[in-house]
Order: C-alpha cells, then structure tokens, then sequence
C-alpha cells in the first residue's frame, strides 16, 4: 500500500470537502440576507404630474429598495383633494397599491387673503398655487377618475402612528409645504426623535427667491410649518432648495429624450411639460427646473450631489416683503430677523450643486421604462 499516495489522496478529498463547506456557508448566507428596505413615507402636493409624480414614479422602479408606507396629500401647488387625484391616477398608471391619506387643506397662518394683502404691499407673487385655483375637484389626465380612494385617516394620525409603530426607521420625503409634518410635531412634539431622516425639497438658503423675490414656493406657501420642522428634533434633515435646483435646468432637448420614449408615463410628462408649464410645444427655446426630482433621486443615488454644507437655517415668518424665504443666520448683523435664531435643533445638510448629467441619465432611464399593466384596485 502506497501510504504516501494515500496520504496525498486523502489531503486532496479533505481539501474538497472544506472548499464546499465554505461554498455552502456563502451561500446559505446570501440567500438568507435580505436586504432591508428603506421604509419611505412621501409627502406631497402633487400637481398634474411633473414634478412630485415623476418623483413618486422614480421610487416605484425600486421596490427592493424602498418600502412605500404611504403617500399623503397636503394643498400647495394645488388643493388637497386635488393633489390626491393625480397622485391616485399615477398610482393607477403605475399598478401599485399604496394607500394615500389627505392631509392639511390650508397651511397654518398663509391665505389666499395674506397673499393678496402681500403683492399690495411688496409686489407680484408669480405662483400662487392653491391660492389661485379654483374650488372645484377635475379629473386628471384622461378624463376619469382612479378606481383607488383615499384612506379615511388623515395623513397626520398617519404619520404618527406609522412613525411611533416604526421608530428610528421611517425616512419622511417631503417635497411640498410641509403643514401635515408641522402639525404631526405639535401634536406630539416627541415625534421628531422618531424619524430616521428628513429629506426634503423647499427653502432658500443663499440665493433668492422663485415666487416672491426673496421666498421658494414651499416655504413660502406654509413659513410657520417649515419653521416648525426645521426647528424639529429630527436627527438629519437633508435639504433640496433652490441652492442645488437652480443649476437642475431642463431644456427642450432634455425633455425631448423623454418624450420621444412612448408609454403612459411618458406621455404624461409629455403633455403636462409640453403643453403645460414650461410650454416646450409653443416655445422651444422654453427651460424649466426639476425640483421634487431630486429629493427623491437622492434617495436611489446621493452621489450625483456635488457640493453640499451644514448650516444652521431659519425660516421669516413675520408678514415682510421675505415672508416665507430662508437664510442663515448672521450673528453680526443689525436686526434680529437678520440674526435669526442660532438654535441647536436648526441644523440642516443643505446640498449646493450636482452633476446634472449624470442626475438627468437616472431620471430618464426611470421614467422611460415600459410600465406594467395596472392591477385590481384593492
């Protein structure tokens, strides 16, 4: 008997029965790692499509990414109710069956009326949202109503219950005035801890305004809720302003590349940017801005961001030609709304710029992908 053959022939099977061992552990652990969704609550005052149902849409091609919680409807670029059309025939569009909660109708101080007392005193106000719609409920694109309706709990004991039943694990996109988070936080002030993260689209923090000289839309729709929520005990607030989606500029090339792609979504996009705001049908020549986008696209991919800064950031309230603009407080300057409030809750990431190419190849691929059948309505 060759012992040492044996021997050999011996090391050779034990070295095989190891390496299989470790193939099988591999194994057994990839298959039994899941990967934890990130649990999403989105915060909307969508209008007909672009930019919160683009946004909206951009997440639903990752559903092993995100868990969508909810979708709850505040007034802004629209009513409520409103808001919560569109986003239902989206939802329908796209055969996903997320609940939605309609939340506040009206912000907490600003009013149709304020706004007009303020283009007396301080000149235009070029969007005024909600405050310059009508009454009345339209059906979306299409002509129809969605099958799906709106939950009966409002979006604000939404997002408190589902925050206290997930605590520490439920990021909040808010990409509107953000009145249901602010009333959240004064019913239970406590809320705030709770939340992972605030990635948000709103404010203003070193260059000027877009519907005012001085505010951004969302502020300026509901100042006293962005105060509240920035002075929120919310471990991270990220924050998307006009710093960042000023250099986000859309062209009619850009829209073009999506527009040329046929399927329900696209050609949603097609008619409300085409034949609604920035009107590219009428005049090529016509850019406008992706906002909402972007806060959402930070969520798949945050590496499209170049530049961003800590600060401090605090929010006008007090009825002035800066109602509803934000800024970062001057410890050295002569009044206090200058000086603001130097608080330890006021910080927030506010991101600066991006790399718009590769932001705008995500966001063409994700709304250009074919779009399922729709499902049943639950």
């Amino acid at each position: 008997m060759d012992m040492k053959g044996g021997r050999a022939h011996f090391f050779d099977k034990a070295a095989v029965v190891v390496a299989l061992w470790v193939l099988i552990q591999v194994t057994v652990a990839m298959g039994g790692e899941k990967q934890v969704r990130e649990k999403v609550i989105f915060d909307t005052d969508t209008a007909i499509f672009n930019d919160d149902g683009a946004a909206l849409v951009m997440l639903l091609r990752y559903p092993e990414r995100f868990e969508l919680l909810g979708v709850t409807v505040v007034a802004g670029n629209h009513g409520a109710d409103q808001g919560a059309e569109y986003m239902l025939s989206i939802m329908e569009m796209m055969g996903c069956d997320i609940p939605l909660f309609i939340g506040a109708r009206a912000p907490m101080a600003n009013s149709r009326e304020l706004a007009r007392v303020y283009e007396e005193r301080y000149g235009k106000i070029t969007f005024k949202g909600a405050f310059g719609a009508g009454e009345s409920v339209k059906p979306p694109p299409g002509g129809r109503f969605a099958r799906a309706r709106p939950e009966q709990e409002n979006a604000v004991a939404f997002l408190i219950r589902t925050i206290e039943e997930n605590p520490g694990e439920v990021t909040v996109l808010a990409i509107g005035p953000m009145t249901n988070l602010a009333i959240a936080l004064r019913l239970r002030p406590d809320l705030g801890k709770m939340i992972k993260r605030l990635v948000f689209m709103g404010g203003n923090a070193r260059v000027g305004g877009n519907v005012t000289r001085f505010a951004e839309f969302n502020f300026w729709f509901d100042p006293e809720a962005a105060r509240a929520v920035i002075h929120a005990e919310i471990p991270e607030k990220i924050m998307f302003g006009l710093d960042i989606t000023n250099h986000a500029v859309l062209t009619k090339a850009h829209f073009d590349a999506i527009a040329s792609v046929r399927t329900p979504i696209t050609e949603l996009f097609a008619e409300d940017m085409g034949a609604g705001w920035p009107g590219f049908y009428d005049n090529p020549e016509a850019t406008g801005y992706i906002w909402d986008c972007l806060a959402a696209g930070y969520l798949i991919d945050p590496t499209f961001v170049t530049d961003q800064e800590e600060v401090r950031l605090e929010v006008v309230t007090e009825f002035s030609a800066a109602y509803g603009s934000s800024f970062v407080p001057n410890p050295g300057a002569g009044s206090e709304a200058a000086r603001g409030v130097s608080a330890p809750t006021n910080r927030v990431r506010v991101m600066l710029n991006l790399d718009f190419a590769k932001f705008f190849a995500l966001y063409r691929d994700l709304l250009t992908r074919p779009v399922e059948p729709p499902t049943e309505p639950r």
